[in-house]
C-alpha cells in the first residue's frame, strides 16, 4: 500500500514503519539504558532492545505481502533477541505473526485484532509477569486499538491518537512497581516501546522513507551508560538460547528454568523457542537442556562484569581475550579480563566454551558422543557489541587472541575494532598471540600486570608485541584417539603410531602454526623431553613464569608442576584444566607446559 488512507496495510508499509520505530529506539538507547532498574539494574535495556530491532532490520527486506513481512520480522526478532526486553518484544511480534490472517494486506480492524490476540503470547512466555512494565503498556495500547476497530477508514488518526494512551500508561508504571516508585522512574522496556510507536507515528505523518532508510543504514553502536547503582546481583549470568523441536511443553520448560534462576522468559513455539533466564550455573543448565531439544544458539552475558565495567573499573585500559586463553577464574576476575567464548558444537547442539560447557562435561561427551565436536570462530558482531560497551567506559582496549592460523577470531576482532575506533575515537589494539592456551594466558597475564602498574598504553603494547615471540607451549599427548577422530592425524598413520606406542609432543612455531616437536614411546618420556628443552631455553633467558595444563589429568599435572618447580625455582601461575576447544584435539589425559621467557 502506498496510501494509508486506503484502509489496508501491506508488507512494505509495515517494513518502513518498523524501521522508523527502530530508528527512534536507536537514537534514544542511552536514555533507555539510564532508567533501567528492573528486573536487574544492569543498564542495558536500551542496548538489548536496539540490538533486537537491529537483528530484524539487518536480516529482512521489504516485501509486498503483510503476512510474509510480519512472519519474517517475528523469525528475525526471535533469532536476534537480546535481554529480557528484547525477548518480550520478539514474543509480541511472534504473537502478531501467529494471529495475522494469511493475506497480502490487512484492514485496520484486522490489525487491531491481531495486536489484541498477541498479548497472551507475551504473558504466557514470562514465568512471573509483572505489571508496570512493557507488558502493561503494550496491553493497554492493544485495548485502545481494539476499542477503535470500527474506525475502518481512519487508521492514520487512530494510531496517532494512541500515543496519548501510551504516554499515560508509561507514566503510571512508576506507581505499579516498588523499585520504580522508589526511584521515581518509568519502566525502561515500556519507554522503549513508546518510543518505537512514536517513530511509527512520525512515519505516518511525514512518510519520510528516504530519511528512514538512511537512518537505519547508519552504524549505531550499542551504547552503555556510566550511571549504574551498585547493587547486589543475585544471579551472575544473563543467559539466552534458541531451542528447536522442544520435547516438553513450554510450561514445563519454564519450571525447569525457574529452578535454575529468575527473570524467566520462554518465547516462540514448540518448533523454535527462545529462552531467557538469569542464573549462576549456565553449564549444568545447558547440560540439562540438551535432552529437551536441539540447542542451536546460546548467549551468556556476565552481569557482574558489566557492573564492574560501569562502576568498579580498577584501571582505565580494558583487556580482552577469547576462551582459548587458559587462566584461572581467580586471575580473570581479579584483573577484570573480558573473555569472549568460542562456540563448540556437538552435532546440532551448540555450547559456549568454558561457559555453558565445562571441561568435566566436555570429556564425558567427547568419549560418548558419536560425532566429533567442531568449533566456530567468534563473529564480528560479538566484538562490535563488546568494544562499543568497553569504549563507552574505558580510555583504551587491548585484545589478545589465539593464533590467526587456527581461527578467524583474530580477523573478526580486528574488523570490529576498526569500526568502533572510528565511532568512539578511542584506541583499540588487537594482537595475534601466535599461540593459544597457557601461552596465550601468560601473555594476557603479563599485559594485565603492566596495566596494573599504570604503564603507558604504548609501552604496554610494545612490550606485548615483543613477548609474543617469547611465549611457548608444549603439549604431551597421551594417545592419538582424538587427533585421529578430529582429522589432525590420518587413520593409517594413527594406527601405526598407536601400534608402536608413540606419544607425540606438539608445539607452535614462530608464525603461530602447529609444530610436531618430537615423538617418544611414553607420556613420561615426552614430558622429560619437554623439561630438557625448557632447561635449554632458559640457559640464556629467564622463565618469567609458567603454567601447567591438563586434559582431565590433575595427578599428571601435579607431577609435572613439581618438576617445573625444580627447574625454575618458581610456583606455577596456575594449574588448570585445558580449554575444551584445545583439549578436543589433544585428547583426555594430555599434559601441557606453557612458559613465557624474558631476556
Amino acid at each position: 500500500m502506498h496510501n494509508i488512507e486506503a484502509a489496508h496495510i501491506n508488507g512494505k508499509f509495515l517494513y518502513y514503519a518498523f524501521v522508523a520505530g527502530g530508528n527512534q529506539v536507536f537514537q534514544h538507547q542511552v536514555e533507555i539504558n539510564k532508567i533501567n532498574v528492573f528486573p536487574v539494574n544492569d543498564k542495558d535495556t536500551g542496548t538489548n532492545l536496539a540490538s533486537t530491532i537491529r537483528s530484524v532490520i539487518d536480516n529482512i527486506k521489504p516485501h509486498k505481502s503483510y503476512k510474509t513481512t510480519v512472519n519474517n520480522m517475528a523469525d528475525a526478532a526471535l533469532m536476534g533477541a537480546r535481554g529480557n526486553s528484547g525477548v518480550i518484544f520478539a514474543q509480541f511480534l511472534h504473537g502478531l505473526s501467529r494471529e495475522t490472517l494469511n493475506k497480502p494486506s490487512i484492514t485496520f480492524p484486522e490489525f487491531a485484532e491481531s495486536v489484541h490476540k498477541s498479548i497472551p503470547y507475551m504473558y504466557k512466555a514470562i514465568a512471573n509477569p509483572a505489571e508496570g512494565t512493557m507488558l502493561t503498556v503494550i496491553k493497554e495500547w492493544s485495548i485502545f486499538l481494539n476499542s477503535q476497530k470500527e474506525a475502518i477508514h481512519d487508521f492514520r488518526n487512530v494510531i496517532i491518537d494512541s500515543i496519548a494512551i501510551l504516554e499515560k500508561s508509561l507514566a503510571e508504571t512508576t506507581l505499579q512497581l516498588k523499585i520504580l516508585k522508589k526511584t521515581g522512574l518509568v519502566d525502561a522496556g515500556a519507554k522503549g516501546f513508546v518510543l518505537f510507536i512514536k517513530g511509527i507515528i512520525d512515519f505516518i505523518k511525514h512518510r519520510n522513507i528516504r530519511d528512514i532508510v538512511s537512518g537505519a543504514g547508519q552504524n549505531i553502536s550499542l551504547i552503555h551508560t556510566e550511571e549504574l547503582v551498585d547493587e547486589e546481583i543475585n544471579y551472575r549470568f544473563c543467559t539466552e538460547a534458541i531451542i528447536k523441536n522442544l520435547k516438553v511443553s513450554k510450561n514445563d520448560l519454564q519450571l525447569i528454568l525457574r529452578k535454575n534462576g529468575d527473570s524467566v522468559v520462554v518465547a516462540g513455539s514448540q518448533s523454535i523457542s527462545r529462552i531467557h533466564v538469569h542464573t549462576n550455573h549456565p553449564a549444568p543448565l545447558f547440560h540439562q537442556l540438551k535432552d529437551l531439544g536441539t540447542v542451536s544458539y546460546q548467549k551468556v552475558d556476565d552481569m557482574v562484569r558489566q557492573q564492574e565495567i560501569a562502576t568498579k573499573r580498577k584501571w582505565n585500559i580494558a583487556l580482552v581475550t577469547d576462551s582459548t586463553c587458559d587462566l584461572s577464574q581467580e586471575l580473570i576476575d581479579y584483573y577484570q579480563i573480558n573473555v569472549v567464548p568460542v562456540s563448540l558444537n556437538f552435532g546440532d547442539h551448540q555450547y559456549l566454551d568454558k561457559v555453558t560447557m565445562q571441561p568435566h562435561q566436555f570429556y564425558d561427551m567427547l568419549e560418548s558422543h558419536p560425532e566429533f565436536p567442531k568449533t566456530s570462530q567468534i563473529n564480528e558482531q560479538t566484538f562490535v557489541n563488546l568494544y562499543s560497551h568497553l569504549a563507552s567506559h574505558y580510555d583504551a582496549v587491548i585484545a589478545i587472541h589465539l593464533t590467526r592460523n587456527f581461527s578467524g577470531t583474530y580477523t573478526n576482532s580486528v574488523k570490529a575494532a576498526e569500526r568502533i575506533k572510528k565511532e568512539f575515537k578511542k584506541p583499540i589494539h588487537v594482537i595475534d598471540s601466535k599461540n593459544l592456551s597457557g601461552a596465550l594466558g601468560l601473555l594476557v597475564l603479563n599485559t594485565a600486570l603492566n596495566i596494573e602498574k599504570a604503564e603507558s598504553l604504548s609501552s604496554i603494547v610494545e612490550s606485548l608485541k615483543k613477548n609474543v615471540g617469547q611465549a611457548h607451549i608444549f603439549v604431551s599427548v597421551r594417545d592419538l584417539k582424538s587427533m585421529i577422530r578430529g582429522g589432525r592425524v590420518s587413520k593409517p598413520k594413527g594406527f601405526i603410531a598407536n601400534t608402536l606406542g608413540l606419544n607425540p609432543v606438539v608445539s607452535m612455531d614462530k608464525d603461530g602454526k602447529s609444530l610436531l616437536f618430537g615423538k617418544t614411546f611414553s607420556q613420561q618420556a615426552s614430558l622429560n623431553k619437554i623439561f630438557r628443552h625448557i632447561q635449554k631455553l632458559s640457559i640464556n633467558k629467564t622463565v618469567w613464569n609458567y603454567m601447567v595444563l591438563h586434559a582431565h589429568n590433575l595427578q599428571g599435572a601435579e607431577q609435572a608442576e613439581d618438576r617445573m618447580k625444580r627447574i625454575t625455582g618458581k610456583e606455577a601461575v596456575s594449574t588448570v584444566d585445558i580449554s575444551p576447544v584445545i583439549g578436543m584435539h589433544a585428547g583426555k589425559g594430555a599434559i601441557a607446559i606453557s612458559i613465557l621467557l624474558t631476556p
